[in-house]
């Protein structure tokens, strides 16, 4: 700038000096807009972006969700109030771990047969379980001793008296478990409420054998 262009006083005009000052400095440069955001044109509000979620844990899935083999339970008791008893192992028993009662049979009066006291209340539940057969029969035997089941001497009367009957096509034979159970057809008890719930378990020569056996329905 010459000094022809000073003004008289020898100052530069205000508006030069609002300019300057106005104008933006380029020795950072000008902010890049944030990575994501919405261009469009002045006074457009910032795109807001979506909350973070906290992770949430996967939800239990259902019991169907893992291999089962169906299995099969005599209940039985004569101690205390028994009708009572047999229907709380037929709930205990959909309640154990991977497990879940599919049939239920009617409640069944019977004499004890190799065994004293009063009559039984006997009945046979149908269940689908992931437990392997001895990890089945260990809960049964919790529950019945839940159930203040005693051993005082053998076949002594008993307040729960859960027997596993089959349990898929398992066959074992060991000193705490045999499978199928070596004596439901020896026992109307057993056969009758099984034949209830899955007569293809049930062979007709089988019942014909245990006619002379007194059992009645009563639920």
């Amino acid at each position: 700038m010459s000094t022809s262009d000073l003004p008289k006083d020898g100052k530069k005009s205000s508006k030069t000096s609002d300019k300057a000052k106005a104008a933006p400095s380029r020795a950072g440069g000008a902010r890049p807009p944030p990575a994501g955001a919405r261009k469009g044109p002045p006074g457009t509000p910032p795109a807001r972006r979506a909350p973070v979620r906290a992770p949430t844990s996967r939800p239990r899935g259902p019991r169907e969700d893992y291999p089962t083999v169906q299995a099969f339970v005599a209940i039985g008791a004569n101690l205390g109030d028994a009708e009572a008893a047999v229907k709380a192992a037929m709930t205990a028993i959909g309640a154990l771990q991977r497990t879940q009662v599919t049939a239920r049979s009617s409640l069944y009066r019977s004499e004890p047969v190799d065994a004293e006291g009063p009559d039984f209340i006997n009945a046979v539940v149908a269940v689908r379980t992931g437990l392997d057969a001895e990890q089945f029969l260990v809960a049964l035997q919790r529950l019945e001793t839940q159930a203040g089941r005693e051993r005082p001497f053998p076949n002594a009367p008993r307040t729960l008296d859960l027997d596993l009957l089959m349990h898929g096509n398992s066959v074992i034979d060991t000193p705490t478990l045999t499978l199928p159970h070596p004596r439901m057809r020896e026992r109307a008890f057993v056969l009758k409420p099984l034949a209830e719930i899955a007569p293809d378990k049930v062979p007709r020569a089988a019942l014909a054998r245990v006619t002379g056996q007194v059992v009645k329905r009563i639920v």
